[in-house]
């Protein structure tokens, strides 16, 4: 299969953007906005220390070895997760200065964006891949002769 050093299984990943989910939505039902500090500082910690605590103790409950689930490219997911580490810091800080309704956007953007991954379509992935596409052409354009 593929090296499980530049790979995070499925399942892991599935957990993390489940545990944005839920506590994006409880911190919206309740106005408890403390609750985004779950996702926040555990993905805080993954890209940070290389330790994202959610996913260590999914993985506690993995069945099979991590290789026999399908990959997810981890350059990949750490540019989601810095997406949804700072679309947290924002809904976070936003509530500590009482700006509710940024607030309530960037929770929803983050919440909305980790529940449509989990249906298949991942919005990181769509951005990261125009972003090199952007990339790739203006290296081009730099280096063609006029």
């Amino acid at each position: 299969m593929s090296d499980i050093t530049h790979s995070i299984p499925r399942p892991l990943v599935r957990t993390n953007q489940w545990v944005i989910v839920l506590s994006t939505l409880l911190s919206l039902l309740t106005g408890y906005y403390w609750l985004l500090l779950v996702p926040l500082l555990s993905g805080l910690s993954g890209l940070l220390l290389h330790f994202n605590p959610v996913m260590v103790l999914a993985k506690k409950f993995l069945r099979k070895p991590a290789t026999a689930y399908i990959p997810e490219d981890k350059d990949q997911q750490k540019f989601n997760q810095t997406i949804a580490v700072s679309c947290l810091s924002i809904a976070f800080v936003s509530s500590l200065m009482r700006w509710t309704v940024l607030s309530i956007i960037f929770s929803v953007i983050v919440g909305l964006a980790a529940f449509v991954a989990i249906l298949g379509f991942c919005i990181g992935c769509f951005v990261h891949f125009q972003w090199s596409q952007y990339r790739q052409r203006r290296i081009q354009e730099q280096t063609t002769p006029k």
